[in-house]
């Protein structure tokens, strides 16, 4: 039995470790050539597999983009960006959802950038991916703009969907992009920067 289990961990390490290396190739592949479609046949070969194993592990073109847009955002530090939005306190999670997106865009802002544009060019699987992380971050501002208004601390001439809006705006990666990138400013400054212009636009100055 004990023989057994070694067995069927080490084929477990094994397939993870295959799922690895093509998720690694995918981005080595982006890298390559950004503008250019992904074809499965490239990311194989990259990543020293049959074709097949592709899809055995993934299932499709559409199920690799969306494992890796699973990936990228795990990697970049989601499970602490929940921490940070999940603080009791309205405002500092608030705060801590903006630090925490901006943190994740910056740790893989290649990555980023190159999966937002391969979403125009491949719809039906890079866009895929693309449109259920941006999903995820929707409902995250609209929870997050639900409970600044639960806790008074929204403004009274803001409605929870317009503060969704705001949040949804500013939370993006063009939003990110547009100041680190055309800006040329640090990460912790575009931070600094969104949660700034989020309290103004959305935050009652004393609330009650």
């Amino acid at each position: 039995m004990a023989t057994r289990r070694y067995e069927q961990r080490l084929r477990a390490e094994s397939a993870e470790q295959t799922r690895r290396r093509i998720l690694d190739a995918l981005v080595q592949r982006l890298r390559e050539a950004p503008a250019e479609p992904v074809s499965v046949d490239r990311v194989a070969k990259i990543a020293r597999v049959a074709r097949p194993t592709v899809y055995a592990i993934f299932g499709s073109r559409a199920g690799l983009f969306e494992a890796f847009g699973v990936d990228l955002v795990q990697r970049s530090g989601f499970d602490r960006m929940l921490e940070a939005s999940a603080h009791p306190d309205a405002r500092q999670a608030l705060r801590g959802a903006i630090e925490g997106v901006v943190s994740m865009y910056a740790a893989n802002r290649h990555e980023m950038r190159v999966l937002s544009s391969m979403a125009l060019l491949d719809a039906a699987a890079a866009g895929g991916a693309v449109q259920q992380m941006e999903q995820g971050r929707s409902d995250g501002m609209a929870r997050l703009a639900r409970r600044l208004s639960d806790q008074g601390v929204l403004r009274a001439d803001v409605t929870v969907d317009q503060a969704t809006d705001l949040l949804w705006l500013l939370t993006s990666f063009d939003s990110f992009d547009a100041l680190h990138t055309g800006r040329a400013r640090s990460a912790p400054a575009v931070a600094r920067t969104l949660i700034a212009t989020a309290e103004r636009g959305l935050c009652d100055a004393h609330p009650g």
